[in-house]
């Protein structure tokens, strides 16, 4: 891809709404971007810019990949559950001396009528459960569903491809991509008899829906805890990612 006069290459790791959104105003403004995805997703919508799929080999394969593509400035708008990737992108930032934003939507914060039971991690979820509901809309995506094989509970299973087994024994599976709204997702719980939900704290807006729906129906709701991640600078908007960027011209020190 050629680049213009000055144009900064810039990495930027994830494949979150953020992420495209960050790809399309950097490409217009002629910056080079190569974006990268795990490749977790059979169909992922593609940002502008370069693509590149897959992992780099760990953070010393990363590092190995910034020095030599020359990269300026690494923007991490990962999943707010990717924490290997975080953590390898801080580790490779730091051997290199690649200067590392993170971007990352705020999470979401209990409403008036929201029953929401907070969990550590996926394990953690499975435990309470039992003592919430029998019939379960799980929509914590399709890594880690092994946390709930043991239960006997119904569970409905949301996620956007096939998950891999062991899944619980009684559920329905529905694969389904967002954005969604708060009309059909209280359908959705309504019609299936759901008495709990459990969900990630993911935060923004596209996901969103399904937990005004369950306040409207008075239904529990247990929140995953987002891991921790290596400190580092960072933003909660796109446009706090492009007045980071701002500030620094190719060459610029971290």
């Amino acid at each position: 891809m050629a680049c213009g006069r000055g144009a900064m290459t810039l990495l930027i790791l994830g494949g979150t709404g953020e992420a495209r959104e960050l790809a399309k105003e950097l490409v217009a403004r002629g910056e080079h971007v190569v974006s990268s995805l795990a490749g977790r997703v059979a169909r992922p919508k593609l940002p502008d810019g370069e693509v590149r799929v897959g992992g780099f080999g760990g953070p010393e394969g990363l590092a190995r990949w910034l020095i030599e593509n020359k990269v300026d400035a690494v923007i991490d708008a990962t999943h707010p559950f990717a924490e290997r990737i975080g953590a390898n992108a801080a580790l490779a930032a730091r051997e290199t001396g690649t200067p590392l934003l993170r971007l990352a939507r705020p999470g979401w914060t209990a409403q008036p009528g929201d029953t929401w039971h907070w969990a550590d991690d996926l394990g953690h979820a499975a435990r309470l459960l039992p003592a919430l509901g029998e019939r379960v809309f799980l929509t914590s995506g399709r890594q880690g569903l092994a946390a709930f094989a043991g239960l006997d509970l119904w569970f409905l299973i949301r996620c956007v491809d096939p998950p891999e087994a062991p899944l619980p024994r009684r559920h329905e599976l529905l694969l389904d991509r967002g954005p969604y709204t708060v009309e059909k997702e209280r359908a959705l719980m309504e019609r299936h008899d759901v008495e709990v939900l459990v969900t990630k704290d993911s935060g923004g807006a596209m996901t969103a829906a399904k937990l005004t729906a369950a306040r409207g129906l008075g239904l529990p709701v247990v929140v995953v805890r987002r891991p921790k991640r290596p400190e580092t600078a960072s933003v909660t908007t796109v446009q706090g990612a492009i007045t980071w960027l701002g500030g620094r011209t190719k060459g610029s020190p971290a």
